[in-house]
């Protein structure tokens, strides 16, 4: 090994007692690395790495936070069989006896594991391993189902094999770049960060935001095209058309490096005989789609930065395809600046695919398809049990699960019932399964209500593996705290039952290293260069290979330094940029051009239906399991909401800041109404994160069709037709708890405090006038007082216990009154005197600080009235002075573009 990959994984910290670990961010696919301080077993502070090279010292405001979420509760801390704790020999024993004696009556395709991008390497490894290589089947599917197996389709088919070739440093140095189907501002601040500073320092950049919602990182752009959804490969066909007719082909570069460029081009003309005709089927001006169309011809250094808005559809590969056909047709691709970017969602969905990890994968970027590569995995892995075709993908193995096909299913570090699309049909797939299995470190998700046998896992700082983020890096998260209770790591306990299976030899680990170098090891099994010179005749060529770590020591391992694949003989130290020298993993080493017909969503509204958008928003992270236990990430956004334009509130009769209803497929949404131009007429957007933990009815997967590419079977989340209409609520108002209660309002949300929660309550029933309507939920309070103000048709109640402030209540039946909470949250579990009980019930806030607005900058608690009050009486005139005044904006820059508006 070369000495340049390993460093110090720790190094004294200024304090006694101190010490301070280099590990990585446990949310999206930025991959960003960490320096965190550990004190008595205890993470109590984390700040950025300023050697790691995906964020360069920052962090946003989710990573900045991770000691936050850490602590006992909610942790699941022991094992559990039908709901009472028992050993971990007991539950592995159940676990194994029953896949045993299901897979001997049904076959091994009666069984199944779905997993997730929050495992780490390792954890995949194993468990791809157990299930495709000995218990035999195909059924191991992940979560990066639903949101990367567009673009692994698509580089397959383009490329020969799933691989990113460019980096992150493409971002800086890009002189334009395409932003399509991706908000990175809110769901990849740190890289989004990178081409705004290059924008900075050279404003001849070029940002392009294609996308039908005016989202932060449009708002930012020099240009942002509102897209009809789902008309992605129609703008990009389009381009390769224009690029054509404008002569701006680089035909040298098709000649020598590509295959299939006249049958792709000509598809794309088939579908339009003018430019014009693309700008009608996306539904924007033609002389926009132009300027477009011109910065990518006219600029040599352009990257298409793409993610869910692309992936998340019925016709996501053939999208992903047509953005890179216009890249390869340029030469546009394998060099600094250029390429097709794919960011992944997850911090470890490449690293998944890496292993195996969808079911239409083998270990090491082999395949089904090919019977030498399932020989080369077989052998490897001396399994003479291994599946031999395909298992199902994710939608198809909860509907197996639903008919009764699959018997047992173990799902690991996920949420599906929250979600998978059609989440009511996987809830009732496992309520009537045999068999279900949950790893997990959270009791607040909803799929542990469904387990048979509940499995305490260790979470991020007591773990530790490998993860590869989005540009092929691959980083090792450290292990700096003891798990708490019987919790171990998901490849112990994976290993575990695979030694009860009767497996042991072949699951013989140690220690993380052990399946590390195995994994290593494999992807340079039989894996020479089509060009090496000592080429044996049935080497299966892979660009991913590691195999120059297969004997790393547990030293190095540790300490590793992050690096890009591959990692072998010729790139020792890692390489930045693949097919940089115009050679594909294809038979032929030419990159394929794939004819595209562009497609819209399968499913399309009726005139009496909107179109439901969902995703991420920008301080919450999937199901809210670990970013909701911080209460300053609840102050950005801190309820399920709906984005709707102007028309459409005014023809479904909404109104602005009341709840509205979403359903379809018998399942409702109840969210906040948030008129807003930033919506396309006939469009919503709301967020994915809330579920029955934290609200009354906002699983949004719950609404969305279950449709599937059909090359990928990747769900089209992105689209999906709703019916709206209003709630119709009586009274609203709010609880503030120092307890977490069942609320029995017909919609309540929940909210983390510094000290306990706060409920924002709605219902369509009449409100009482008296403490009996809290007295169900708290029968230990004696101690009421009551104010009822008639003339503003308000009622408050606040309940004591030992005089101290134990919850408090605040309704209206006037609906557009706004409560401010916050000097009450402040008092919550003191002991107050009567003239502060007084000042309590009147609603004032007595401790003079005012209602700080809508928060904006969560990192540093800086609200709209804050900012607005700096830019009128203190002249601040731009975001750096705001900065320099109130500090949002300096240390993640997620609020950036939202303070950038109130300057426009």
């Amino acid at each position: 090994m070369n000495d340049i990959i390993f460093t110090d994984k720790q190094s004294p910290a200024t304090k006694t007692g101190q010490t301070i670990s280099k590990t990585n961010c446990p949310y999206c696919g930025v991959g960003c690395g960490i320096e965190a301080t550990v004190e008595n077993n205890k993470v109590i502070a984390v700040k950025g790495n300023a050697e790691h090279p995906a964020n360069l010292g920052r962090l946003c405001v989710k990573g900045s936070s991770l000691h936050e979420t850490q602590g006992l509760q909610n942790r699941i801390l022991h094992p559990r069989v039908k709901g009472k704790n028992v050993s971990w020999d007991e539950a592995t024993s159940t676990i194994a006896g029953h896949f045993q004696e299901t897979i001997a009556q049904y076959g091994p395709d009666s069984v199944a594991f779905y997993l997730s991008g929050q495992l780490l390497t390792e954890d995949y490894y194993v468990a791809n391993k157990l299930m495709k290589g000995f218990i035999g089947s195909g059924n191991v599917d992940t979560n990066s189902r639903l949101c990367m197996a567009s673009a692994t389709a698509a580089h397959k088919r383009a490329f020969g094999e799933d691989v990113v070739a460019g980096c992150y440093d493409d971002l800086s140095s890009a002189e334009a770049i395409f932003i399509i189907g991706a908000n990175p501002a809110y769901a990849h601040p740190i890289v989004y960060q990178r081409m705004i500073k290059a924008r900075e320092e050279n404003p001849a950049r070029k940002i392009v935001v294609i996308d039908p919602r005016r989202t932060a990182s449009a708002k930012d752009a020099d240009l942002h095209l509102a897209i009809k959804p789902g008309s992605d490969a129609y703008f990009y066909n389009g381009l390769l058309i224009y690029l054509a007719e404008q002569g701006k082909l680089d035909k040298a570069y098709i000649a020598k490096h590509c295959h299939g460029f006249e049958q792709a081009l000509e598809t794309a003309q088939s579908q339009f005989s003018d430019i014009s005709d693309v700008a009608i089927a996306c539904d924007i001006e033609l002389s926009l789609l132009l300027e477009s169309y011109q910065i990518f011809a006219e600029t040599d250094k352009v990257v298409t930065f793409f993610s869910q808005g692309i992936n998340q559809s019925s016709s996501g590969v053939d999208k992903a395809n047509a953005i890179i056909n216009c890249h390869l047709a340029t030469g546009k691709i394998g060099r600094e600046g250029a390429g097709a970017f794919s960011i992944t969602g997850q911090p470890n969905a490449m690293g998944g695919r890496e292993v195996g990890g969808l079911s239409t994968q083998l270990a090491a970027h082999l395949h089904f398809e090919n019977a030498n590569e399932i020989d080369l995995v077989k052998r490897f892995w001396q399994a003479p049990s291994i599946a031999t075709k395909q298992g199902l993908k994710a939608v198809e193995l909860f509907d197996a699960v639903d008919s009764g096909k699959i018997k047992a299913i173990w799902i690991m570090a996920t949420n599906p019932v929250v979600s998978m699309p059609n989440a009511n049909l996987v809830k009732r797939a496992l309520e009537k399964c045999p068999m279900v299995v949950v790893s997990e470190c959270y009791e607040n998700t909803d799929t542990i209500n469904y387990a048979d046998v509940v499995l305490p896992a260790s979470t991020w700082g007591e773990k530790q593996g490998s993860v590869t983020n989005s540009d092929r890096t691959i980083s090792v998260h450290q292990s700096m705290i003891k798990a708490p209770g019987e919790a171990k790591n998901d490849w112990q306990i994976i290993t575990d039952v695979a030694h009860k299976l009767g497996f042991k030899d072949a699951f013989n680990y140690q220690h993380a290293v052990d399946i590390f170098r195995e994994h290593a090891t494999l992807s340079g099994f039989e894996n020479s260069h089509p060009f090496a010179e000592k080429r044996a005749k049935n080497d299966i060529y892979r660009i991913f290979d590691i195999s120059a770590l297969a004997n790393i020591s547990q030293t190095d391992y540790e300490n590793f330094i992050p690096t890009k694949w591959p990692i072998n003989t010729a790139n020792p130290n890692g390489l930045k940029r693949i097919f940089t020298d115009g050679v594909f993993a294809t038979k032929n080493q030419k990159a394929n051009f794939i004819p595209i017909i562009a497609q819209l969503p399968k499913i399309l509204p009726d005139k009496t239906q909107v179109v439901m958008n969902s995703g991420r928003i920008r301080d919450q992270w999937h199901t809210m399991s670990r970013t909701g236990r911080v209460a300053k990430l609840m102050t950005h956004s801190d309820e399920p909401y709906i984005a709707v334009n102007p028309d459409d509130a005014q023809r479904f009769q909404l109104a602005d800041k009341q709840l509205a209803v979403l359903s379809n497929l018998s399942a409702d949404y109840i969210g906040r109404v948030n008129i807003t131009n930033e919506q396309r007429t006939g469009e919503i957007f709301v967020p994915i994160h809330w579920n029955d933990n934290f609200s009354a009815s906002a699983r949004v997967s719950a609404l969305v069709n279950p449709i599937t590419d059909e090359l990928c079977g990747q769900p089209e989340l992105k689209h999906s037709p709703v019916n709206i209409k209003p709630f119709n609520a009586v009274w609203s108002g709010y609880l503030i708890s120092s307890q977490t209660v069942n609320c029995p309002t017909s919609y309540w949300s929940k909210i983390q405090l510094e000290q306990g929660h706060k409920y924002l309550l709605s219902d369509k029933q009449e409100l009482g006038d008296d403490e009996t309507i809290l007295a169900n939920i708290y029968p230990q309070i004696d101690d009421w007082i009551v104010l009822k103000d008639a003339q503003q048709n308000v009622l408050r109640i606040a309940g004591f216990i030992d005089n101290k402030l134990h919850c408090f209540f605040a309704a209206s039946t006037d609906l557009s009154l706004k409560f401010n909470s916050r000097y009450i949250e402040g008092q919550l579990n003191k002991t107050l005197p009567i003239k502060t009980r007084f000042t309590l019930m009147s609603g004032i806030d007595s401790d003079g600080k005012g209602d700080v607005g809508d928060m904006i900058c969560s990192c540093f608690q800086v609200g709209e009235n804050t900012i607005k009050e700096a830019i009128a009486s203190q002249q601040c005139k731009s975001v750096t002075s705001l900065g320099e005044k109130l500090k949002c904006g300096t240390n993640c820059g997620s609020c950036i573009p939202e303070l950038k508006t109130f300057f426009t």
